[in-house]
Parts: structure tokens; C-alpha cells; sequence
């Protein structure tokens, strides 16, 4: 006992709450999923919690009639000060108090961070009965240091871990911080920001000691959950023949392409991972495919057709359609991109529609608007473009041979079908609509948005009587399409979609269960 151990025993369960029955119940949810475990005390509201918590973990830890995971388990306890980053608003002498008080409640690891160690006498922590090994850690809110020169390593033998957590605003700061880990022995990394997820999953691969999951609520910006980091990415199983797949956007927080193509990786016993890449520059995800090893990628907004010129070759109709949404690498290096988009829209409306004569109206002309409309064009649909910059409408209305129109036009006019393509009421705006009731005049109305399964336009469309096409049914397709090119195999499609159904439908709850949290914090 005391040391992290392999595999699962390196996700590290951090249990952060104000409250010590809160604390306690977080530590028993955690010890259901990991052997590690962070116990944040500082983010306890008073010394009295404090005490009380540390006395339910010496009795369960230590008591003579308790045994089985508790006993089994490593934690590593956390009183950061605010001047670090964390909650403790005591002194260092304090801080040092609890810490020693929670080497005598059964942890055998504390955390210090390096504002703590430069204050202490002879920048030794040795001298104080705390916890018997020491982590070390640097924390930086604001950006990713210089990593050589961040601060002198401690002696040997003075700490056993050094941790460092940064701010990454770009990928090419999270890949620094992820060869710091493949050059250093007993070493923490942690990525901070949205932009550093996809290292934060593949830290433990690259040679940090932990990776850190919150429980419940995250402690730093861009944590992944416990059970995603455990279920959903499956962190503590990827190794270096593990293929790197994922989708790049701006946003991508709400993408469930995650979910999807790691439920079928892990239903066909496939060792790959798909990750999100937050993609502000294209330039700067391209540098970081090799770092990575990245297999494929999926692509959504804005990048559909700016990822164009930085292709090597590209299949005929995704160059006919000007918009790539599924790329492969090859084990050259170069590029091929190709589009799925299109056989996702044909397969949602043709189980509703027979296209053939049919006039469809597609709202909007991006990648997704150009992929829709080559793919109803060649079915053999009248098309008709309606978007907020009119000329990217005449455009495409002629790359199709269809006829634009103007907003004002759709009050008047009559479609069998009427697509959005635009992003209008995607989650998280969930509750907006890109057209009115009264721009309505058609048999079906299609959207492209998948998250929420039902959105704004849809339920207005539904109370029109207006028959309506779940932009899920285009997602399953083109990600289906993309799984098996990528892979080779046949994708376990039903596993898919109860994956993905489950999701969206669960979020109502979720929502509201978030909002009664928020409210019960302090």
C-alpha cells in the first residue's frame, strides 16, 4: 500500500466537496471505480469538516472491524492554498496541520505545491509528519511555462513525484507538456482547458504516473469525468498499438462522435480510442497528427471545407462537393479525404420521401448544406438554397444546378421537404429556431441537428402537423460509413444507436439534476 501501481490503479478518483458527508459519499462512490484516490480536503468550508471527514476516513481506513477497498486503496490527500490555485484560505502551518492529520486518518500520499516548498525551512518537507510520499506540483492557470525552466527539481529523494498542471491553449502546448512525461521519470501531467482533453486521455500512454477524474465536480478546467475517463476512452488501457482516431471542431463539446465510435471500438474489441480535438487552427491539430498517432479524423464546423487545401488527395464527389467530413491518414503521413455526410442525408429522407421530382428547400450553405444538396441533386430533386449570405447561396444553387432564394421568399413558397444545415439550435442554444412557423410550407422538415434529438425547429414543424426527420438519423449513418472505412469491419450499427439514443434522451434529466446541484453549492 502506498505506491499507484499499473493500469486502472493510475486513473486517480478526486473527491471534492464542502461538506464532509458529501466528501465521504464521494470517496465511497469513487473506491466503486479506482484503487487512487485525490481527497481535495481544501475544498471543505471550515476546519470542522475537516475534522469530521478525516475522522470518518481514519475509522474506515484504519478501524479494526473495516477492511476490503478502503483498506485495499491509496489516497492522496490535497490542501492547496488559494495563493495556488486551490481553496484553503489557512497559512502554510495550517496546511501542514491537516496534512499531518491526514497521514494519521490512513493516507499514505500528500500533494505540496512548490509555493508551499520554497516557504518551508531549507525547502524541505521531510521535516514534518506528513503523509510519507510526497508529490510536488506546479500549477499555472494562465498558460503552459517553460517547462525546463518552471522550477529546480527538488533533491533526489526529497519528493517522489513532481506534477505538473498547465493551462494549454493551443494543442502544441499540451504536446509539450506530454513530452515532458515521456522524458521524465516519475512525473505528472495534467493539460488544463477543453483544448488539452485528448492529451489528458492519452497521458497515462505517454508515461505520466496518474491521470486525474473528478467524481463529481471538476476541480481543474477541462477534467474528464470518472466514468468517461474510465468507460468512454478507456484511458487505462491504451497503449502504443492503441490507433488514435477523432473529431476536430470549433465547438465540440456537444459532439456525441465520441460516444458513438467508442462504443463500437469497444463492442468489437478494437484497440482504438476517438477523442475531441477543439480546433481553433487547423495548422495547429494538422503539426500534432504524428505527435498523436491519429489514424483518422472526423470533420464538422467550421473545418469542412478549409481542411481542403491541407489534403494530399481527396475522393471525386467530396471534390465535387467542396466539403470533406471524414479523413484518413495513411501510414505515409499524407491525407485523404472523403465525404459521408452525403450517404447519411440520402439514407434519413429516403425512408420518408421518394426524391426523385421532389422539391427540397436546404437552409444554409456550408459543408453540410453543400454535402446534402450534391446528394439530393443527384437523386434526382429539384433543389433550393435559402442562406443568410445570399451569394454562398447562388453559388451552390448553381454548382447543383438548383435556383436560390431569398428569405423572404419562403413565406410564399411550397417544398415536399425543407432541410436546416445550419448550426441555429444546437445545444447548448438549444431553445431557438433558424425558421418561423410561418416559413413552414412543406410535407417533411428535416434537421440536421442532433443534439437535442428534438430540436426547436422540429417541435414546431410537429405542431403544424409537419412530418419531421431527427438529424440522429443522419449522424448514426455518416459516423457508421466513417467506423467501418476506417476500420474495415462491419460496425455494430444497434449498439450505436442505443448508445447514442440513451445519451440524448437521458440530457433532460441530466439538465435538471445539474441545475438542482448548482443551487445546493455554497
Amino acid at each position: 500500500m502506498g505506491s499507484f501501481g499499473k493500469g486502472l490503479a493510475r486513473i486517480c478518483a478526486v473527491a471534492a466537496a464542502p461538506k464532509a458527508a458529501e466528501m465521504a459519499a464521494q470517496v465511497r462512490a469513487a473506491l466503486r471505480e479506482a484503487s487512487t484516490i485525490e481527497l481535495r480536503i481544501d475544498w471543505l468550508v471550515t476546519d470542522a469538516e475537516r475534522t469530521r471527514f478525516l475522522a470518518w476516513l481514519r475509522n474506515e481506513c484504519l478501524g479494526k472491524n473495516h477492511a476490503g477497498r478502503m483498506r485495499r486503496a491509496t489516497f492522496l490527500v490535497t490542501c492547496r492554498r488559494r495563493r495556488a490555485g486551490g481553496l484553503f484560505a489557512g497559512s502554510i502551518e495550517a496546511q501542514l496541520y491537516w496534512l499531518i492529520q491526514a497521514r494519521e486518518a490512513g493516507c499514505q500520499w500528500c500533494d505540496i505545491e512548490v509555493e508551499t516548498l520554497r516557504e518551508l525551512p531549507d525547502q524541505s518537507i521531510r521535516e514534518y509528519a506528513v503523509p510519507p510520499r510526497v508529490m510536488l506540483s506546479l500549477h499555472d492557470f494562465d498558460r503552459t511555462p517553460a517547462l525546463d525552466r518552471a522550477f529546480k527539481t527538488p533533491a533526489h529523494g526529497e519528493v517522489d513525484v513532481v506534477k505538473i498542471a498547465a493551462k494549454a491553449h493551443t494543442i502544441a502546448d499540451s504536446i509539450r507538456l506530454l513530452s515532458l512525461a515521456r522524458r521524465s521519470r516519475n512525473c505528472v501531467v495534467s493539460p488544463m482547458a477543453e483544448i488539452g482533453l485528448p492529451a489528458r486521455v492519452l497521458s497515462l500512454r505517454e508515461g505520466s504516473v496518474l491521470a486525474y477524474a473528478p467524481v463529481a465536480r471538476a476541480t481543474a478546467p477541462g477534467q474528464v469525468s470518472l466514468h468517461d475517463l474510465k468507460y468512454l476512452y478507456r484511458a487505462h488501457q491504451i497503449n502504443r498499438r492503441t490507433q488514435v482516431y477523432g473529431v476536430i471542431a470549433d465547438p465540440v463539446a456537444h459532439s456525441l462522435s465520441p460516444l458513438m465510435h467508442n462504443s463500437a471500438f469497444a463492442a468489437r474489441r478494437v484497440n482504438a480510442v476517438y477523442l475531441p480535438f477543439l480546433v481553433h487552427d487547423l495548422r495547429d491539430f494538422l503539426k500534432a497528427i504524428p505527435e498523436f498517432g491519429i489514424r483518422g479524423f472526423s470533420v464538422t464546423l467550421p473545418h469542412k471545407q478549409t481542411i481542403l487545401k491541407h489534403l494530399d488527395d481527396c475522393d471525386a464527389l467530396a471534390a465535387d462537393i467542396g466539403a470533406v467530413n471524414t479523413v484518413t491518414v495513411r501510414r505515409d503521413g499524407s491525407l485523404v479525404g472523403c465525404n459521408t455526410d452525403y450517404l447519411g442525408v440520402l439514407q434519413a429522407l429516403e425512408k420518408k420521401l421518394t426524391l426523385t421530382g421532389s422539391r427540397v428547400l436546404i437552409f444554409g450553405a456550408g459543408g453540410s448544406a453543400r454535402a446534402t444538396a450534391f446528394a439530393l441533386a443527384r437523386a434526382g430533386a429539384s433543389v433550393f438554397i435559402c442562406a443568410r449570405r445570399e451569394s454562398a447561396a447562388r453559388e451552390l444553387a448553381r454548382a447543383v444546378g438548383g435556383e436560390s432564394l431569398a428569405r423572404r421568399a419562403l413565406r410564399s413558397e411550397s417544398f415536399d421537404a425543407i432541410i436546416n444545415t445550419t448550426p441555429i439550435g444546437m445545444h447548448p442554444a438549444a431553445g431557438i429556431s433558424p425558421l418561423a412557423a410561418g416559413e413552414l410550407h412543406c410535407r417533411i422538415v428535416m434537421d440536421l441537428i442532433y443534439r437535442p434529438e428534438r430540436t426547436r425547429l422540429l417541435q414546431i414543424a410537429s405542431r403544424k402537423g409537419i412530418a419531421t426527420v431527427s438529424g440522429v438519423e443522419m449522424f448514426l449513418a455518416q459516423g457508421i460509413a466513417q467506423w467501418e472505412l476506417w476500420t474495415g469491419q462491419r460496425a455494430p450499427s444497434a449498439v450505436i444507436r442505443r448508445a447514442v439514443l440513451a445519451a440524448l434522451r437521458s440530457e433532460p434529466k441530466n439538465a435538471q439534476s445539474r441545475a438542482q446541484e448548482s443551487r445546493r453549492r455554497p
